[in-house]
């Protein structure tokens, strides 16, 4: 696992570590194997940004935290490596689902 007390993550940015690509999840969600370019996936969220900034200038709070699943498209992340383990770095827009 990562630290990420040394990782700041900018506005609507989320942390994740992709889990294994199953077609069921543990709560049993069935993820259809349709349009297989754009397969969804999902991880666990290990550090999330401050949120994004509105044109007001407002601050909107992230609607996902730290611990949660989340299911996003495959080609959405950014892949960063840190200390020789693979992450992903999303951003809160192309999340698509919180698995509970």
């Amino acid at each position: 696992m990562v630290d990420t007390s040394n990782i700041t993550l900018l506005e609507d940015r989320v942390l994740v570590s992709a889990k294994s690509k199953e077609q069921k999840t543990e709560s049993g969600i069935i993820i259809p194997d349709t349009a297989a370019k754009e397969k969804p996936e999902q991880g666990e969220v290990l550090a999330v940004g401050t949120g994004s900034i509105q044109e007001d200038g407002s601050v909107r709070k992230m609607s996902v935290e730290v611990g949660q699943t989340v299911l996003f498209t495959k080609y959405s992340p950014n892949e960063i490596t840190i200390d020789g383990n693979e992450y992903l770095i999303i951003r809160e827009k192309d999340i698509l689902a919180i698995i509970k």
